[in-house]
């Protein structure tokens, strides 16, 4: 029993060493293992740029929807889609006949109100003369006070039938004044330097400005343009007015348009549950490539760094508890695996800037291969080098 103690003895120390070897070659294996059997990436040396993503459409700045203050029918319209008009040119008329013949009438009411304001006038002179010659007499005692009473009411009548035509005179002015505008918004003319964007009204069609001014044409300055970019109410807060930004179009993904922000609209608009807020980027349009309504993706610029080493973040493990930007990498080299503490500076979704501990060229370990044989699993014939009690 004793020699079959010692011989079982004997085995469990030659498993254990053979166990202990097949750990240190392990071991060694990892500390040597070449570029085969891992995964890894290079540090590389390149641009770095964090920003914001979100998608808008592009209007004019500056713009106006021509309309007309009157109604009637629309006689003729002088400009059509895509023409380049300066302030003041004749957009369209409107019929004049209407706002004519009440403007003659007006005419006509204001020169009878003044040939009588002249007879009054000379009707109160007539009164005044009359009073002081009766006064006179009464001096005199040639008339009696009751003749001069009357002679001071028929002058202050005059005089107070000559303010009421006067007044008159002056409502009727204000009348035709009003008219005469009427009559001169008959001719619609640009407000701005600008290009015909769209007309909503046809030559021939009648208009009715009674509830609402119509729409004639919209006349839009495309020489700046303003990006209209719908931000998630999760990231608005980290926009502010002046911060640079760039955006591509559907059509040209390849050219890049550059501005900066002009107001971060605080009123939301909820499609489908989410909440957006609306960001303004002006941006220069004298070419003349961008049209109203395109559509946009926007990529708003947080931070940006040039010519850095850089390294894909999915090769480098956080290292929280050490604080901010503090992470370890492993790097590949000559004589193994050697894990490093590295310091990182800007960061987007897929790639760090490398501010320290590591350095273009070096070979970061993402991943290793698996083990062939599966000798190191639970269960395996590993086990079997153990006594048996």
């Amino acid at each position: 029993m004793q020699a079959g103690k010692f011989s079982g003895w004997r085995k469990l120390g030659l498993a254990t060493v053979l166990g202990a070897a097949v750990v240190a070659g392990a071991c060694h294996y990892i500390g040597n293992a070449d570029a085969k059997g891992m995964k890894t990436v290079t540090v590389t040396r390149g641009d770095l740029q964090r920003s914001i993503t979100a998608v808008g459409s592009i209007e004019p700045k500056d713009y106006v929807d021509v309309g007309t203050q009157v109604s009637g029918r629309v006689m003729k319209i002088h400009v059509a889609i895509g023409d380049r008009v300066a302030k003041g040119d004749l957009i369209a008329e409107i019929d004049p006949t209407v706002y004519e013949s009440t403007v003659r009438k007006d005419r006509a009411t204001l020169e009878n109100l003044k040939a009588q304001l002249d007879q009054q006038l000379a009707e109160s002179a007539l009164a005044t003369i009359e009073l002081k010659r009766n006064q006179e007499m009464r001096a005199a005692d040639a008339i009696s006070q009751t003749t001069v009473d009357q002679s001071v009411a028929q002058a202050k009548v005059a005089a107070a039938t000559v303010a009421a035509t006067r007044a008159q005179i002056k409502a009727a002015e204000a009348t035709l004044e009003g008219d005469l505008a009427n009559l001169g918004f008959t001719k619609i003319y640009a407000p701005l330097d600008g290009t015909v964007a769209s007309q909503t009204t046809l030559q021939g069609q009648t208009v009715n400005a009674a509830q609402s001014a119509p729409v004639i044409v919209q006349v839009a300055n495309m020489d700046v343009m303003t990006v209209w970019a719908q931000v998630a109410e999760a990231d608005v807060s980290r926009i502010t007015v002046g911060m640079p930004a760039t955006f591509t179009t559907l059509g040209m993904p390849e050219k890049k348009w550059h501005g900066n922000v002009r107001a971060v609209y605080p009123t939301p608009v909820v499609e489908n549950d989410v909440v957006l807020y609306n960001v303004l980027i002006d941006v220069d349009n004298r070419e003349k490539l961008l049209l109203p309504q395109m559509t946009v993706q926007v990529f708003f610029t947080l931070g940006e760094a040039k010519d850095v080493p850089l390294a894909p973040i999915n090769a480098l493990q956080a290292q929280r508890e050490a604080g901010a930007g503090a992470y370890k990498a492993k790097v590949l080299t000559k004589d193994g695996v050697v894990e490093r503490d590295v310091q990182v500076g800007l960061t987007s979704r897929s790639m760090a800037q490398i501010v320290s501990g590591l350095s273009p060229g070096d070979q970061l370990v993402v991943a290793a291969a698996a083990p062939a044989g599966g000798g190191a699993q639970g269960g395996g014939p590993g086990r079997q080098m153990g006594p048996r009690l």
